[in-house]
């Protein structure tokens, strides 16, 4: 990819089609540049305005007008995060970035599939920015563009006021990079009717969200769903979250009838050193994340069991799944005693009832013998939550999806590595991750995903079902099943309830969700919407 003359603009993408390092998305020119490893990036491209001064707290507008060229070479800064330093270089308020990652001999005729990846965080943080998705594309034979994208958090995406601040701008952000894809993908050579929303953790959760944005309104803005390990957490009305706006103001000393123009005028440093947690309404402690997705009664019009109970969601084929013990990195080590772990889960959902609490603890027998000791409870709280927020949400809406005509795969990431295993952390929340992108493509991977040890072969393997799914919607090919040495993926709801399962070493198979597992799920789903999940 060889740049193009500023003085001669027509010509950025005029050689036989070809995409240039130099791009013209219309508000800006960018260049990127090409890699030694066939995959060319544009990075920290603006897709909205600086949401500053009085576009602070506001829903996302459209980016600026920028003359000259602007280097795309450098990832933007990521997002403000809750409980992060102030100080912290590498997060700004200015974060409304995305970059785009695709094969240099792509040109603007391609049409490739695109991978719309959301990062996870709670809501609370940017959790997994400046996503390298060169494996993944090398892997595709060079076939597909990936996007990613940072997204306001916290109070900065998440707060309202029953008044002057519209709710949800954190997914707003989302959408606004949905809709810029529409536009400009093409350039890239991406095929902007042929595209995959995927996301992990909270970013799983927001693919979710759109599914199910304005009752299911179908913008045509994405064609399939992968959600890793969504999540399902306590949802409040604006009038409920009222709380955290006034708390957060006067913490920053904005009080008044002026609140919202003088919390305008803070410095992010000032705002940032009063954004912490504090309780759900009627719980006792700060729960994991607290900044979330709001019932606005436009974008979020319903709790998400009660939308798909309802059938008001975008149909398209979609893949969920968890990993084995994903509420580990969560619940707290030193929990000792069931009244603690039952604490715990009552400060993450403070509407549960002291019957529902009492079934919870019939349902999950504590898996330790060693109490009375320090910590005999984790697993009792961490199996709790991981099924509540992550496992049984996941399993229920595949359900619904194929109830209503259209196709479902679930998985489960049972991917042992031996240094978790020893610190009990088991196969921990969204380990996969470094799978999907292959171990050299992330920081700090697990040492058994590195080459030649026990699960390189892991990333081969999930590489394979998410790049069919990608290409073809269907994660096992063109020709559904092509007789490779990967098991076929059965469909959810075809027979038994039947997740595929990525073992230890790079091996995958079917296997039945197990009598145990579905009874304790049935408990999330007859309880969904009294929990305001």
């Amino acid at each position: 990819m060889l740049a193009q003359s500023l003085l001669v603009p027509a010509l950025l993408l005029s050689v036989v089609g070809a995409v240039q390092d130099t791009v013209d998305v219309g508000y800006s020119i960018y260049k990127g540049q090409a890699l030694p490893n066939g995959v060319s990036q544009w990075l920290g491209i603006r897709y909205a305005a600086p949401p500053l001064g009085e576009l602070r707290f506001a829903p996302p507008q459209e980016p600026l007008r920028t003359p000259g060229v602007q280097d795309a070479t450098i990832h933007g800064k990521y997002c403000l995060g809750t409980g992060r330093s102030p100080t912290d270089k590498s997060t700004s308020e200015d974060c409304l970035f995305l970059d785009v990652q695709a094969p240099t001999k792509a040109t603007v005729h391609s049409k490739l599939p695109v991978f719309l990846y959301i990062q996870g965080g709670g809501f609370n943080l940017n959790s997994n920015p400046n996503t390298n998705a060169s494996g993944l594309i090398i892997n595709s034979g060079y076939d597909i563009v990936v996007v990613s994208l940072n997204y306001r958090v916290g109070p900065y995406g998440f707060m309202t006021d029953s008044d002057k601040i519209v709710p949800n701008n954190g997914l707003r952000d989302q959408r606004k990079v949905l809709e810029w894809v529409q536009k400009h993908i093409s350039q890239f050579g991406g095929d902007p009717n042929h595209i995959t929303l995927g996301g992990s953790s909270a970013g799983a959760a927001s693919v979710t969200y759109h599914l199910t944005a304005n009752n299911g309104t179908n913008r045509g803005l994405f064609h399939a769903a992968i959600a890793e390990s969504p999540s399902f957490a306590t949802t409040l009305s604006v009038a409920q979250s009222q709380y955290m706006y006034t708390q957060f103001a006067t913490r920053v000393g904005c009080v008044g009838k002026d609140s919202l123009a003088c919390m305008r005028k803070k410095t992010a440093v000032e705002l940032q050193t009063s954004n912490f947690n504090i309780p759900l309404p009627g719980a006792s402690k700060p729960p994991n994340y607290m900044w979330l997705p709001t019932l606005d009664n436009e974008f979020v019009q319903d709790y998400t069991y009660r939308v798909f109970q309802q059938g008001k969601f975008i149909r398209v084929p979609t893949v969920y799944g968890d990993d084995s013990n994903g509420g580990t990195k969560f619940a707290p080590k030193d929990t000792a005693t069931l009244q603690e772990s039952n604490g715990y889960v009552l400060d993450q959902y403070p509407v549960l009832t002291l019957e529902m609490l009492g079934e919870i603890n019939e349902l999950y027998p504590n898996p330790n013998t060693s109490c009375p000791a320090v910590g005999c409870y984790w697993r009792h709280a961490s199996n709790v939550y991981q099924e509540a927020r992550y496992m049984c949400p996941g399993m229920y809406i595949s359900s619904v999806v194929a109830k209503h005509g259209k196709d479902a795969w679930v998985y489960r990431w049972n991917v042992e590595d031996p240094e978790q295993m020893a610190s009990g952390l088991g196969v921990p929340h969204t380990v996969e991750l470094n799978a999907l992108w292959g171990a050299d493509y992330v920081d700090d991977a697990p040492a058994s995903y590195q080459d030649g040890q026990v699960n390189a072969a892991a990333s081969p393997t999930m590489q394979h079902y998410w790049l069919n799914f990608i290409k073809y919607y269907d994660p096992n090919g063109r020709n559904a099943y092509d007789g490779s040495r990967y098991p076929q993926w059965k469909k959810w709801g075809e027979g038994a309830q039947s997740r595929l399962t990525f073992q230890t070493g790079g091996k995958a198979e079917m296997i039945p969700v197990d009598s145990g597992l579905r009874q304790r799920c049935d408990f999330w789903t007859r309880n969904g919407v009294a929990l305001t999940m």
